[in-house]
């Protein structure tokens, strides 16, 4: 009885320091994002007025055919979505989209020329190859923990003197400092970039009703769950462990997608102390 009693200590023991690690990081993440001062909304004037495909009529289908059909798997949140078709939103992600792509020719001349690769992409390729090199959770925790210690909170206006800006990866790891879309984006890359399949990797805003800030992260599905990385926490955590948040877009390579909004609404749950107009996260 006593040698389990000794046991069971030492196992709290080993679990104590990395649960107080995960808890001083959220709350220096926290303290350095209290400066931002503009909504996800506010940033886009038109961001509750995207274009959305109108919905099409079912097409006529064989019965068996129909029966033979892979049904969809869920979004995140399992949630529908409406695609966007035009809107400052998508604007803003297309130009991100592009700037990735400019980027994905640094990396691959570095990956046969390191000698001559800049310092940043370097400690990307770094990244992608430790998640590479492992599968499924252990991939996922391992790029979210890398990247949220490479990168210091910082918000736009602090860092460019605009309000928003959204940067590819290796702009962001040459300066070091982000915000929550800046982590965000490099974890999305560097997910893809390690093997994770297109279908299975979103960016997501979501409007976090404990503290009326919006917010971004990136979700992964690993064994038809999908797991959020978060630069607030090291901790990796299930969509369905979030239930004070309201999700707005996702982003992925088909372009931008809205959570249909009379479905995610059903979502919100009041929060202490709640308010409407409060600065957002920049982390």
């Amino acid at each position: 009885m006593f040698s389990r009693v000794v046991h069971g200590i030492a196992v709290l023991l080993a679990l104590l320091p990395a649960v107080l690690v995960d808890r001083a990081f959220a709350q220096s993440q926290a303290g350095q994002a209290a400066d931002e001062v503009a909504t996800f909304d506010s940033r886009f004037s038109a961001v509750n007025d995207l274009p959305q495909r109108p919905a099409q009529p079912p097409a006529a289908s064989d019965p068996a055919e129909h029966s033979m059909q892979t049904p969809a798997l869920p979004e995140p949140f399992a949630l529908n979505v409406e695609s966007a078709t035009a809107g400052p939103v998508l604007s803003k992600w297309n130009g991100v989209v592009a700037d990735i792509r400019a980027e994905s020719e640094i990396l691959t001349r570095c990956r046969s020329d390191a000698h001559h690769c800049p310092a940043a992409a370097r400690k990307f390729l770094n990244v992608i190859a430790d998640g590479r090199a492992r599968e499924g959770r252990a991939r996922i925790g391992v790029i979210n923990r890398a990247i949220n210690l490479a990168i210091q909170p910082m918000t736009d206006l602090a860092q460019w003197g605009v309000t928003d800006r959204w940067s590819a990866p290796l702009a962001t790891l040459t300066t070091g400092r982000g915000d929550c879309e800046d982590y965000a984006i490099a974890k999305y890359v560097a997910l893809r970039e390690a093997g994770v399949a297109e279908a299975d990797v979103r960016l997501v805003i979501v409007r976090d009703f404990a503290n009326g800030e919006d917010h971004a992260v990136v979700a992964a599905r690993v064994d038809e769950k999908w797991i959020m990385l978060d630069n607030r926490r090291l901790t990796l955590i299930e969509d369905s462990a979030m239930p004070h948040v309201l999700p707005l877009f996702a982003f992925d390579q088909d372009g931008v997608k809205r959570f249909a909004p009379q479905v995610a609404e059903a979502r919100r749950t009041p929060a202490p102390a709640q308010t409407g107009t409060t600065a957002p996260s920049a982390l």
